[in-house]
């Protein structure tokens, strides 16, 4: 499973993300251009020193990405129907997050195999796509028993 950054626009973001995959083991695509240069200070520092251990691969068009992807792409929105907890995730899924700003475009909305959104209240409009991801990351490991195990949980 990935997750991929349909050219992000804040770094912060990003660098939360960066850190999620590396924590989680989930690979990283970062399919440009990017609103920011990639080694942005602020993209660092929200990274930390997590981007040293993620799993990251730039693609330099939502073409390229296109013509290189494995696995079936589904797209976090909030003009999906399907709440996150009703679908049923695959190993090889890519999870599909769109710009803070605008999301992603209708050419590639419709590319999506699926389309999947985290229920919210009436009237809120989003989450931040860094914890949007993590909601949705957790229940798509958590279906596909992809949570990484650490040493300690073994034995206990």
């Amino acid at each position: 499973m990935r997750l991929a950054l349909y050219q992000p626009d804040i770094p912060q973001n990003a660098g939360t993300l960066i850190r999620l995959g590396a924590c989680l083991d989930m690979g990283i695509d970062i399919i440009e251009p990017c609103g920011f240069i990639l080694d942005d200070r602020r993209l660092r520092r929200s990274a930390m020193d997590y981007a040293d251990h993620a799993d990251i691969t730039r693609h330099s068009s939502w073409e390229r990405f296109n013509q290189d992807r494995r696995g079936r792409l589904v797209l976090l929105t909030t003009r999906a129907a399907v709440p996150h907890v009703d679908f049923t995730f695959q190993s090889n899924d890519i999870l599909l997050l769109g710009q803070e700003s605008c999301g992603v475009p209708d050419t590639v909305h419709d590319a999506a195999d699926a389309r999947v959104l985290v229920p919210m209240r009436a009237g809120a409009r989003s989450l931040n796509v860094a914890v949007a991801a993590a909601i949705v990351v957790g229940e798509a490991l958590r279906q596909t028993s992809l949570y990484p195990i650490a040493p300690a949980a073994i034995s206990a």
